[in-house]
């Protein structure tokens, strides 16, 4: 709204209220932000502004090394093959490969059949880990099957070049060749494979990797590494209730604008969108999310209708949103780093909680304050009617 308004720029440190679930990073209902939005800004304009600030809190208040700005720009398709995820922890030099054409050619049949029904395969390498004890590599299955796989492979490249593991004998020497050039391993490194559905296997391998970064001691603690994701797609398909919805922030521009909302007409099309949305990530945790403002009312509309919303929809559920955008907006952007993730990363804590005065359990509950009270209503109606003696007395 103060962008609407006409406000060049502003900044401001912001208390936030949200409902959402408690986990490591994020503290259910008040965290705070520093909240920074420009007029007439392209994304690169955004980026400009927010690189030095991060580097000179975590240069000045840290005593590890932060990575030079420009911080690295990974596009979000990059960033799921590569990493798994888009809070990817660059500290961990190990790089995801998708390995499924290679699969298909194999006698493999668990893989084979899985991938005739739409299931991919993510490679995960494990550097100079082939001399391994065996429960090196039982424990890390039994720790994907608990984060949600239905397990894993592997295979172990010895260093004399043999390969050796339970799904070694069903490849042949040209395809045990063409998974070490396409993961880029060598001679006395491991590699295991999660086979699944497209979004299953990013999470599978994603946690996998992880954990090698971790277990293999490849983390240097000693560093912050910084980087942008960009070119969030627009919208995702939900196949749950078989319809399409934003994938990020509604209010974005879509890359194109009118135009590519307006000649995209199949589902394959749509998905195809990207937008100018962009999160700044920093040892696997994102920092926080912003995006270059949709300042049109008619794309509005129009990405609203995609998703099911016509146009009395949005005017009853955004009616302050509509009626500014009738008075004509500046293009705008901007972008919100969250305050209490700053802090927390910068003083390695592992929990957001270890840096909030009085935080909140998983239940959004204060226990020290007894806040929100638990009072029910047969209390309630008992305290009313004392209330009611006392004033009558």
């Amino acid at each position: 709204m103060l962008m609407i308004a006409g406000f060049d720029k502003y900044f401001q440190i912001a208390p936030c209220f949200r409902d959402e679930d408690a986990r490591a990073d994020r503290s259910p209902g008040e965290f705070y932000q520093l909240d920074i939005e420009m007029s007439f800004v392209t994304q690169e304009d955004v980026f400009a502004v927010v690189e030095p600030i991060l580097y000179d809190l975590f240069t000045k208040f840290s005593k590890k090394k932060v990575s030079n700005y420009p911080f690295r720009r990974i596009k979000y398709d990059e960033s799921m093959l590569k990493y798994g995820t888009d809070k990817p922890d660059l500290r961990n030099p190990i790089i995801i490969h998708d390995t499924t054409d290679i699969f298909t050619k194999s006698n493999f049949s668990i893989f084979k059949d899985s991938i005739k029904k739409g299931a991919i395969v993510r490679a995960i390498p494990a550097p100079s880990a082939a001399t391994k004890s065996r429960k090196f590599f039982d424990d890390l299955i039994k720790f994907a099957i608990e984060h949600g796989a239905k397990g894993l492979a592997y295979i172990q490249f010895d260093n004399d070049g043999s390969a050796k593991g339970p799904i070694a004998k069903l490849l042949n020497q040209e395809l045990l060749e063409e998974i070490k050039q396409k993961t880029e391993i060598t001679n006395g490194d491991a590699i295991f494979f999660a086979c699944a559905k497209v979004d299953e296997a990013n999470k599978i391998a994603a946690i996998v990797r992880n954990k090698l970064g971790e277990l293999l001691e490849l983390i240097d603690d000693n560093k912050f590494e910084f980087c942008w994701i960009v070119d969030f797609p627009y919208f995702e398909f939900d196949n749950e209730n078989n319809k399409l919805e934003f994938s990020h922030n509604p209010f974005s521009m879509p890359k194109g604008g009118d135009k590519v909302l307006e000649t995209a007409k199949t589902i394959e099309e749509l998905l195809a969108i990207k937008a100018y949305q962009y999160d700044i990530v920093c040892n696997g945790i994102e920092l926080s999310s912003g995006a270059i403002r949709n300042h049109k009312l008619s794309i509005l509309y129009k990405a609203f209708e995609m998703t099911g919303y016509d146009k009395e929809k949005v005017d009853k559920n955004f009616p302050a949103m509509v009626k500014a955008l009738k008075y004509g907006t500046p293009p705008h952007g901007g972008i919100a780093p969250g305050v209490d993730r700053i802090v927390m990363l910068i003083l390695s804590a592992i929990n957001i909680r270890e840096v909030i005065a009085f935080p909140m359990n998983q239940q959004g509950e204060d226990l020290l304050m007894e806040a929100p009270s638990t009072i029910d209503k047969r209390q309630l109606d008992e305290l009313n009617l004392k209330q009611a003696t006392v004033i009558k007395k």
